[in-house]
């Protein structure tokens, strides 16, 4: 009798994280992969990278800026828009592609073992080169309006690590939803959205009262838009209650997203 080669997922957690790590390769050449579609022989995706935060800054700016006349936290409303933008972006961006992104590679899962965890990720790539491009327009908009951000810059990438965090835990989950369910990915627009109006990017969240802030916190993105207007503009006053409140938010989010993608893996391939 000829010996049979079984590959399958690993069955426990640090087997899995050993296959993560085999196939890292593989994980740098779909992100690679998605970059090139992205940005490659294309001017409306690199186009799009940049209006779309300058258009979403503008309106935002005309809404509370000028017509509600929120505070602005001493720098140029612009400037604290675009600072909340910046981390948003990421976020909605990441959460945007990696909950399609198992559909997308429907061919892929079906044919091949790999850990599934890997095609969702990669969409952060894609969603940090974003930053990037967004990093360089704020430049712009400083050397503009004559603004020097402080010193404070240097925990960019210690809120952009919470963003990422947070973004990673949804996207697991409804990536995985979105397998069993098609329909859910009609919903995954109306969530970002909705995402956007509760989270502090076209005003700031001082003008929430103090005693609703911490409840205000229970969104994860709250204290990463803080962070980053606490790291940029500088005036400021960090609630770190609730950055921590969010920190934590935001570990809970990736370990249930894992814990809910690694019980939907098996299932993968029979379903899609």
């Amino acid at each position: 009798m000829r010996a049979r080669l079984v590959i399958e997922a690993g069955k426990v957690n640090r087997q899995y994280f050993l296959d993560l790590l085999a196939f890292r390769e593989l994980f740098l050449l779909l992100a690679w992969r998605d970059i090139l579609v992205r940005y490659k022989q294309t001017i409306i995706g690199i186009a799009w990278s940049v209006l779309r935060p300058l258009l979403t800054m503008i309106v935002f700016t005309i809404v509370f800026g000028r017509l509600a006349k929120m505070p602005s936290d001493g720098a140029p409303y612009p400037i604290l828009v675009f600072a909340a933008l910046l981390p948003w972006q990421f976020f909605s961006n990441t959460v945007s592609e990696g909950g399609n992104s198992l559909i997308s590679n429907a061919s892929m899962i079906s044919k091949v073992y790999f850990p599934r965890i890997i095609i969702p990720t990669t969409a952060m790539i894609v969603s940090l080169i974003d930053f990037l491009i967004s990093i360089l327009i704020l430049s712009a908009l400083m050397v503009w309006y004559q603004f020097v951000p402080t010193w404070r810059v240097v925990f960019l990438p210690l809120f952009l690590g919470v963003a990422a965090v947070a973004a990673l835990g949804i996207t697991y989950s409804i990536s995985a939803l979105n397998v069993k369910y098609r329909d859910f990915r009609h919903v995954l627009p109306f969530i970002i959205q909705f995402g956007l109006y509760i989270s502090p990017v076209g005003f700031s969240s001082s003008v929430v009262p103090d005693k609703w802030r911490l409840i205000y916190s229970m969104n994860p993105m709250v204290g990463v838009i803080d962070g980053f207007r606490w790291a940029i503009i500088g005036n400021n006053i960090m609630y770190w209650p609730g950055f921590f409140l969010s920190v934590g938010l935001a570990a809970l989010l990736l370990a249930v997203g894992f814990g809910f993608f690694r019980r939907m893996e098996r299932e993968f391939a029979d379903v899609i």
